[in-house]
């Protein structure tokens, strides 16, 4: 292998320990989005079952009304069947009493349906507040372990960004431009290796995107250090032994 591809192998390695680093970093500080999240979904949950509670309350109080009004309009008919004048009018009032009566039980039964799902919501919301004070003790945790561990990972950033630029320097400008427009292609890399099948028949293909070569693409790469890329994935091309 020529200087040229040499220099450029050289920089795909410092490059895919570059994006490792970074990567690592990234999924490190992803742990702390995620039990933000985790933490945002409790609290948004604890909201809307507050909400719900206080809607459920909404309902069993103007249930509580209606049976006030309710009780007087039986108070009403208790009084009046003392003062029936006749079998006729008792038994009328008394009709209306039990109708109300009936009534009055099934808007009692409804308030006391809403006062048990009050209690049973409640008991969920101090299980959330649980579940909210526990996320966010995991969540300071979390913090200051990924803090250390950031501080770790940049400074091993820094360290091979410092390496890929020593790198860099060996590699011309007009390769460079290619290798870093073919790098953010494909996330890093920029550089692929020519399988050898049979060098007899010529069979070559991209170690990149595995489409078959042309033996003049081989041939040419084998005689010349130059820069020659995949007519298909446009991926710079390179062998790893030119004597075999």
């Amino acid at each position: 292998m020529g200087t040229v591809l040499n220099a450029l192998v050289k920089l795909q390695s410092v490059e895919n320990s570059l994006r490792a680093a970074k990567a690592k970093l990234t999924r490190c500080r992803r742990n702390v989005i995620i039990k933000e999240n985790e933490l945002r979904t409790f609290q948004n949950s604890l909201q809307a079952k507050q909400e719900e509670i206080q809607l459920t309350k909404i309902q069993a109080d103007r249930l509580e009304l209606e049976l006030k009004s309710m009780d007087q309009t039986l108070a009403k008919y208790r009084a009046a069947l003392n003062t029936a004048k006749s079998n006729k009018e008792y038994a009328a009032i008394l009709t209306e009493l039990n109708t109300n009566k009936a009534d009055s039980s099934k808007v009692e039964s409804q308030a006391l349906e809403l006062m048990k799902n009050i209690d049973a919501d409640q008991v969920q919301c101090d299980q959330i507040k649980q579940q909210i004070e526990l996320a966010k003790n995991e969540l300071n945790e979390i913090r200051k372990q990924t803090e250390e561990l950031a501080k770790k990972f940049e400074a091993e950033i820094a360290d091979i960004e410092r390496q890929w630029q020593q790198a860099a320097r060996d590699v011309s400008a007009e390769a460079l431009e290619i290798f870093r427009r073919v790098a953010e292609t494909y996330d890093g890399e920029a550089i692929a290796e020519i399988e050898v099948h049979d060098h007899r028949s010529g069979i070559y293909t991209c170690g990149g995107c595995f489409m078959t070569l042309t033996t003049e693409t081989a041939n040419t790469l084998m005689s010349r250090d130059e820069i020659i890329r995949c007519p298909n994935c446009a991926r710079i091309l390179y062998f790893k032994d030119t004597e075999n």
